[in-house]
């Protein structure tokens, strides 16, 4: 299975994300491409360091599903606010810089201790390091088809 464990794999989604330009139209939804680079430097942002998450169960079958079945994930689903650029994630200002804060973000959650990563994904419950790098490279790899990359 495909994860940021691999480091060809960080190096696909980085080459992939190269790929996307400013007016790469989406395939679905409502973000642009600019806004999908600061939700996935949002996304990863939030897992490494970030404070205690709430104690949550979340879905085991759901977490096992997303990242184990080899299915895309669904279209559609309502992005948590603190990382949507439409609400309270960060908005798009500078394409370029955007696009270096994504990359350096998925560099640094392939390079992150263990003990820096989030216990738990809000949907998905308690995680442990190899299910945060398989979720990394689905949710980034989700976003790169959204853009046809």
């Amino acid at each position: 299975m495909k994860s940021l464990e691999d480091s060809e794999i960080l190096t696909q989604l980085v080459t992939r994300l190269s790929a996307v330009r400013p007016d790469t139209p989406r395939q679905w939804g409502t973000m642009t491409a600019g806004e999908m680079l600061c939700h996935l430097g949002d996304a990863t942002a939030s897992v490494i360091d970030a404070p205690p998450a709430p104690d949550t169960k979340g879905s085991r079958l759901l977490k096992w599903f997303a990242l184990n079945v080899p299915l895309a994930w669904p279209r559609g689903l309502k992005t948590p606010a603190s990382v949507d650029p439409k609400a309270g994630g960060t908005k798009p200002s500078d394409f370029e810089s955007d696009r270096r804060r994504a990359i350096e973000g998925l560099r640094q959650f392939a390079a992150a201790s263990a003990h820096s990563l989030s216990a738990t994904h809000g949907a998905f419950g308690p995680m442990t390091p190899k299910d945060w790098y398989r979720w990394a490279y689905r949710h980034t790899d989700h976003h790169l088809r959204q853009f046809g990359v």
